[in-house]
Parts: structure tokens; sequence; C-alpha cells
């Protein structure tokens, strides 16, 4: 039986006991619930739209670039790291730090100027798909997804159906629209993906649940390096593009480590009425240097370094002003005796009449 399948048989399987763990008392931990600082070097994502499409930049990575990237990744002896291995060993810290390589919205640039190239390399990867724009101008085909599934290296991951801000969606809107894509791509493929990716990483606490209940993974657009104690329906990556994929930013940026934490408030991160939100990040006593943490987010649509503050092991940030429509990032970075530690958050803003 395909791998994808046995693994989407497995969650399916998890999901019908989840209920009944519930009700058991003395029963482990739930896993977002164990949190422990660990040596874990994390699995660095990266996220990658168009190839060689030079009318969009702000999605688009020249084919030479992205090879030069790749080239980089080998040169630091960095492993790619292979997408089953999340499921098998999430909680797993890592001696080495390892490369997850994904794409979104499987654009049709994706299957004739990258998939030949990852196909050749064995690089393995995610490929999350919107159901409703295959077969579009522009766009990859049924026969060409599932060309490209059958690879023992190439996964699929559910990216919604229509592609929609998914907080501008009334909570039945939101559900009818991952059914969707649930069932088509159960269709298509025979299985429902375990891997899901927020379209334009946008979500709310809503959403987040109802992802959690139907997937393994998710995954946002906040950048970072995810560790153990990471949340699995919060999973960062980093973005890649000719605006941000210069060769000079794309070596620091593979060269970061986990910024681990144990809780991170607010936990919503659909701002309504409640912006700008109460910011505050729980550390890890055994973490070092933690006092060398430098944040910044663009609160106003304005850059800047962030107002903190610490009482013991918690960082508290005051904005400067409210986040502006649509979207809102807070980055921290902490030099740790030469290693460069990273976490990013996302929210996402309801426009107020």
């Amino acid at each position: 039986m395909n791998v994808k399948k046995i693994l989407s048989l497995a969650a399916s399987t998890i999901n019908l006991f989840i209920i009944i763990l519930l009700f058991i008392s003395n029963s482990n931990a739930e896993e977002n619930n164990i949190k422990y600082y660990s040596d874990d070097s994390g699995i660095l994502a990266l996220m990658y739209h168009r190839f060689g499409e030079d009318k969009y930049p702000s999605t688009n990575i020249q084919m030479d670039i992205f090879k030069q990237q790749i080239k980089i990744i080998k040169e630091l002896k960095y492993n790619f790291y292979d997408p089953k291995d999340l499921k098998e060993n999430f909680h797993t810290p890592k001696e080495k730090k390892k490369i997850l390589i994904t794409i979104d919205d499987a654009f049709s640039s994706f299957y004739e100027v990258a998939w030949p190239y990852l196909k050749k390399e064995k690089i393995p990867f995610i490929l999350f798909v919107s159901t409703a724009s295959v077969g579009k101008s522009g766009y990859m085909t049924w026969n060409q997804i599932k060309e490209i599934e059958i690879e023992s290296t190439a996964y699929i991951g559910n990216h919604s159906h229509t592609h929609s801000y998914l907080v501008d969606l009334r909570n039945n809107e939101f559900i009818s629209d991952i059914d969707t894509s649930s069932s088509i791509l159960k269709e298509k493929l025979g299985y429902n993906p375990i891997f899901f990716s927020y379209p334009f990483g946008e979500y709310s606490s809503f959403i987040k649940g109802y992802i959690a209940k139907n997937f393994q993974f998710s995954f946002g657009q906040h950048s970072g390096v995810i560790d153990i104690n990471k949340d699995r329906h919060e999973l960062p990556r980093f973005p890649i593009n000719e605006k941000y994929g210069d060769l000079k930013r794309f070596k620091f940026l593979i060269n970061l480590y986990p910024l681990q934490y144990k809780v991170l408030y607010p936990d919503e991160k659909y701002l309504t009425n409640n912006n700008p939100p109460k910011f505050s990040v729980v550390f890890f006593e055994e973490q070092k240097n933690i006092n060398n943490i430098n944040c910044f987010s663009d609160e106003g649509d304005k850059w800047g370094k962030s107002n903190i503050s610490f009482i013991q092991k918690i960082l508290k940030l005051n904005f400067r002003e409210k986040f502006n429509f649509r979207r809102g990032r807070v980055n921290c970075s902490l030099n740790d005796n030469g290693i460069w530690r990273w976490f990013g958050v996302q929210f996402s803003i309801k426009k107020l009449n």
C-alpha cells in the first residue's frame, strides 16, 4: 500500500480514538502539552511558489538561484528532511538540523521547471494543492499531480479548495471549503493528506481547531525553525522568492536554529477588537543568553525594534501602535554564543468598518 495512504489511514484511525482517550485518566499528556528544553537542532522549512515566472517576483524564484540555494544546503552538509518523519519522529530532538522543502499552490511552473530537478536529485518535498485551481491556466493538472505523487520523495498537502482568505469566511463556509478539498483529494488520490497549509498563512483559533481535527500537521507563513516544542498546527516556514531569496540572506537563514519557548500569548492569531494584542513569551529556565534577544515588529506598517521587557524568563512586548489590515508580524532573534536562534509570529487583522 502507498506509504501516503498508510499515513492517511493511520491518521483516520487515530481520530476515532481521540474521544475515548480524552476520558482515560492518568494517560500520557497531549503532545502539544509536553514541553521541555532540549538540544533540538530543528527542522528549517522553506516555502516556494513559482519557478522562472518573471511576472510574479513576490512569489517567484529563478531556477538558477534555486539550484545555488540547494548547493549551499549541501555544502553546509544539512540533510533534506523526509516529510513522513514528521509523523514518526516529530517529538524526537534532531542532533543535526535538517531542511524541509515545501511548495504552495501547485503552479505549472513547478512541474515544468523545478520538479525534474528535484526528482533527479531525490530531494523530498511537500506540494500543497488548492483543489479548485487544478487544471486551470497556470496550474498543474490532476494527471501531473498523480505523476508526482507516486514518487517516494513527493508528498501532497491540502491547501484548501478555493485558496480564499479563510478568516474572511463564515464558519460554515470555511468548513465547507475544507471538506470539499478533502473530498476531492480523497477521490483523486485515494486519501486526504495529513499535511495542511493555511492560505496566506492566515487562521483563527476556530480555523486552527477544525484543521487540527482533520490533519496531523499544519504550516503557516511565519518565519522560524521547527523544534519539538512548536505547535504542530502552527509550523513556521521561511518564504523564499526573488525579493527575499538573495544568496547572502539565504545562507544566513539556513544557519538559523530554533528559539524554543514554553508558551506564546496570545493563542488567537486573528485580531479583531484586540488590536494590538497583549504579547508575551514564556521561555525555559535552561535557555541561556535570553537577555540577548531582539524583536522587530511591523505595527502601523512600519518595521521597527520592539519595546520588550523581561520578568524572569517571561518576555513582554509593548506594541507602538495597532497593526494595519491585513497582516502583522513579529520576528525575534537571539545570539546564543554565536548561534543565531529565531522565531516569528504572524497575525491576521480584521478590517473594521
